[in-house]
């Protein structure tokens, strides 16, 4: 059985201004031919700091973003190559749940009309069978039914996103995009929408694309992980194993500065990575491993020959020289 998402070197450039009138146009290289697969049920965190290109990578992922080269493949089907008429009707296959539940709901429409939309753009049912639905999806996602006809300011945090969740699944998806979810949201909300999640990929059988840059949100949520940096994957594998025994200087640094993990007796921050110097910049061509400005590891090697993504024990690590912590 193939996989329900397969991305195979997918590439991500955006066009720079000239620095001047007849110089070559620069590309910003926000993704460099990252690859990674998402079984049916389960969950992926792409987890990584500010500007290594996660959320990029999703949202080209389900052509949100305009790809430069790579393969998607959707159910065996390159969602890349399809025309838009083809793309709109898979979207109902495919959700994305917004970061800031403040900004991403109408505050005009009820939150019945909003919560129903999906299915009214897809032509999915009757006006009966909608309205059906949405008050079946208020029940699962915890909120009331006389609370269908309230506008977005009348809820609080928590429950605008309970209500971005909802409209998510109002097509029956089957790969939802979680981008940051719990981001904006006080610390015990948070806990509590992490559980609704846990909770709905369980019941429902969903797989979850889930970009943050919180770790131990990841762990709650996720089976597998990918560590991004700068538009690149250093490090994928299961997560207790990346957790446990982290390969990459990076995710050990990573590891190390997650408050939220404190308390776990996890190898991979109990000795933390000393980690100096600011990120190589994106524009233009790049030699070497992208982390070798900041790595405590660094060799001549690393500047000279990028590594490539191969297994190294529980993970596959992109280091020429991975393993614990020195």
């Amino acid at each position: 059985m193939t996989a329900l998402l397969d991305v195979r070197d997918l590439s991500v450039r955006f066009a720079m201004p000239r620095p001047s009138l007849f110089a070559p146009r620069p590309h910003l290289e926000a993704v460099r031919q990252v690859s990674f697969t998402l079984e049916r049920g389960e969950a992926l965190g792409i987890v990584g700091e500010s500007g290594s290109g996660k959320t990029t990578t999703a949202m080209a992922a389900i052509r949100l973003v305009n790809a430069a080269g790579g393969q998607v493949l959707f159910d065996g089907e390159d969602l890349l190559g399809l025309d838009e008429k083809a793309m709109r009707a898979r979207r109902r296959d495919i959700q994305l749940i917004f970061q800031d539940p403040y900004s991403s709901l109408d505050p005009r429409a009820r939150v019945a009309d909003i919560v129903r939309e999906p299915m009214d753009l897809m032509q999915i049912g009757t006006p009966a069978e909608r309205r059906r639905r949405v008050g079946e999806l208020f029940e699962l996602v915890g909120l009331r039914p006389d609370q269908m006809n309230l506008f977005p300011h009348q809820f609080s945090g928590g429950q605008r996103q309970r209500i971005s969740i909802a409209r998510a699944l109002a097509t029956h998806p089957r790969l939802v995009v979680c981008d940051e979810p719990v981001s904006a949201l006080d610390v015990a909300i948070q806990a509590q929408i992490l559980n609704l999640l846990a909770r709905l990929k369980a019941e429902l059988g969903l797989s979850y694309l889930f970009i943050s840059h919180d770790l131990g949100v990841v762990w709650h949520v996720c089976d597998h992980v990918a560590v991004m940096y700068l538009g690149q994957i250093v490090e994928s594998g299961p997560r207790d194993a990346l957790f446990e025994t982290p390969q990459h200087p990076y995710t050990q640094a990573l590891l190390a500065a997650a408050p939220s993990l404190a308390r776990r007796k996890s190898r991979g921050y109990v000795r933390p990575v000393k980690v100096s110097g600011d990120p190589a910049g994106p524009i233009g061509q790049r030699t070497g491993c992208p982390f070798a400005g900041r790595c405590p590891r660094v060799r001549d090697l690393c500047r000279d020959t990028a590594p490539a993504l191969t297994r190294q024990g529980p993970t596959d690590v992109a280091c020429h020289f991975p393993g614990p912590p020195d």
